[in-house]
Formats: structure tokens, sequence, C-alpha cells
């Protein structure tokens, strides 16, 4: 991006935090992925209020998909101070809204996989200090179909006494920073398989020792089956406690040591 085109980026972020200019205005800006459905997706995804594209908010993902039912992904909104909501979602899937995630005292950061039914761009929008959406995103191409293929849990019963079944592992990355890895087994089936309806894990949340809570997710079906999620948050390793359910009411709990 040219110089004057940052400045005016700037001025349009100062602006619109202030109150001063409306939402409008941020629509004007031309869409880095040349998505025909950016418009559409800031109207219905980020409900048409302020946003403004920003490097700042990293999407990292294979430009070239060889697995659409597991594409890996990492957002990194860690350059933006304090960060309430980060929504992902996918321009050309059948389901747009991949998750939103709510860092809370966890880092603005998370690793995780989606299914892509075809070649698109993959964005996170992130919610700053200043009220603003700032979006990332990256170009997936894709040989697609990953929303309409059956689960692999489809051809077992086995998983059935295994739902919702929660391993981690936790690193310690400094002093203070810890990095855990958490997986929940699930089918997370999209409902647009015949006769496999809608069926995905709902919310996951993570408290520490103490029962503070140290971040939650919303997720819908286009994250990837038997969910793996990356997560990092500042504190020494602590025991967690993980918490969620999905859509047709099944809990869990699960205890993860440091």
């Amino acid at each position: 991006m040219s110089v004057p085109a940052r400045l005016a980026m700037s001025l349009l972020v100062a602006l619109g935090a202030s109150g001063t200019l409306p939402a409008s205005a941020f629509a004007a800006a031309a869409d880095p992925l040349a998505s025909a459905r950016w418009e559409e997706m800031r109207r219905g995804v980020l409900g048409g209020t302020a946003a403004v594209f920003d490097a700042q908010v990293k999407v990292l993902a294979p430009a070239n998909a060889e697995n659409p039912t597991q594409v890996p992904v990492t957002v990194d909104a860690t350059a933006l101070a304090d960060v309430a909501e980060v929504v992902v979602f996918a321009d050309f899937n059948p389901i747009v809204e991949v998750l939103r995630f709510y860092p809370e005292s966890a880092a603005a950061l998370l690793g995780f996989r989606v299914k892509l039914q075809q070649s698109t761009p993959l964005r996170a929008a992130a919610r700053g200090a200043d009220g603003v959406w700032h979006v990332g995103g990256s170009w997936v191409n894709t040989v697609g179909g990953g929303c309409t293929a059956p689960s692999a849990a489809a051809a077992s019963t086995a998983w059935q006494s295994r739902l919702n079944e929660v391993s981690g592992r936790q690193w310690q990355l400094g002093a203070e920073r810890v990095r855990l890895r958490l997986r929940v087994v699930h089918p997370m089936d999209t409902g647009l398989v015949a006769g496999t309806p809608s069926f995905h894990l709902d919310d996951v949340e993570l408290r520490g020792a103490s029962g503070e809570r140290l971040m939650r997710l919303r997720l819908f079906e286009p994250v990837a089956e038997n969910p793996v999620f990356t997560i990092e948050y500042r504190a020494p390793g602590q025991t967690l406690v993980c918490t969620g359910g999905d859509n047709n009411g099944n809990r869990f709990s699960a205890r993860i040591a440091p």
C-alpha cells in the first residue's frame, strides 16, 4: 500500500472511531482480495458497521489446499490493542461464518482447521479498542467439496463412544507465555450431506485454575471435523478447565494439566 493510501486509511479509522464518519465511508475502500461478495460479507457478517482492511490482522493459510475438509488456518490479531472479538468467515462457502473468538485474557491468536467448499477469500475481522472491525485475509485455492463431503465418522459408529472427548497439551514458551493445543472429538456435520442433519460444536471456553475465563469460542459448521485449536495465554502454566457443548445439547468438561 502506498504512503498516501496508508494515510487515507489511517484518517478513515480515526474519523470512524470518533463517530464523525458514517460506516458507509469504510465501504469505499477497495477489497484487496477483489471478492464480488465483500459488501455482502460486510453487511451480513459484520452488521454493516465500520470496517477497514488492516495488514495487522493476519490470516495464515495455504495458497493451495489439497484437502478441502481440513484446511489449516492461523489467525493472528495480536498487533491490535484490546481485541474484544474476532470473526472468521469464507466469502464463497455455503455457510460463510466459521467461528467467533473472544480472547478476553488470552492472546488474540487462534489456530484451527476449516472446511472449504470452493476457492475463496478466507478472512478474519478483529474488533479492536477503536470499535472498528480490522479485516485481514488470504485467498485459498482448493479442489472444493469440503462442506458437502460426509464426515469420516459417518463410516463408523465408534465415534459415538468418544463424542466430545477432550485431549490437550500445554507448552511453556517463556516465563509467562503458554501455548495450548486442544482437540475435541466431534463429526462437525454441516447438514449439507443428504440424510445427515447439522451437528456441530456450539461453544467452547477455557478457565484458569482460579476460575477466571481466559477465552471463549462460538463455532459453526465449517470448522473441521474433530477440531484442534491452538491458543496462547500469558501466565505461568496452570491447570485449565475446558467446557463446551454442541447444538444437540451434549455438554463436556475436562481438565488440562500444565
